[in-house]
């Protein structure tokens, strides 16, 4: 093989790569978003670094999935029975620049710990109400 020619080869397996890597992203978003019971949510991670992701309610769970991720698997997962809603807020204006618009940011409590989500209006009544439709504490199966 001539020399021109290889760096022509390496630079078309890159490109391929990264077109591969790109439909992943895209099928694994659609199969994501595709599934009842899933919303746009950022979460606030340490650092007060906010990440781009989805949320999905499960029948005990809030589970939620980093949106550059290729794992099938959730980042975070959350117990109904030990999720307690806080309230929610308008972002503040260092916050406007790091989250999308035209969302309010939910303050949650898990297990002691504080949780912030950053979603639309309409997700976070479905959040509320997904919370209080949860059997009460001493009665249900999985408390």
């Amino acid at each position: 093989m001539n020399e021109p020619g290889i760096p022509f080869i390496v630079l078309a397996a890159i490109f391929l790569l990264v077109v591969i890597t790109l439909c992943l992203f895209g099928v694994r978003r659609f199969q994501l978003r595709r599934a009842l019971g899933t919303v746009d949510a950022s979460i606030c991670v340490s650092g007060n670094r906010w990440q781009m992701g989805v949320c999905r309610y499960q029948e005990s769970d809030l589970e939620w999935f980093r949106l550059l991720s290729l794992s099938p698997l959730p980042h975070r997962k959350m117990v109904r029975s030990s999720i307690e809603l806080v309230g929610r807020r308008q972002p503040t204006e260092a916050e406007r620049t790091r989250v999308p618009p035209d969302v309010v940011i939910v303050k949650l409590s898990y297990k002691g710990e504080e949780v912030l989500l950053a979603m639309k209006f309409g997700a976070y009544a479905g959040l509320s109400s997904w919370l209080e439709a949860g059997p009460v504490v001493g009665i249900g199966t999985w408390r």
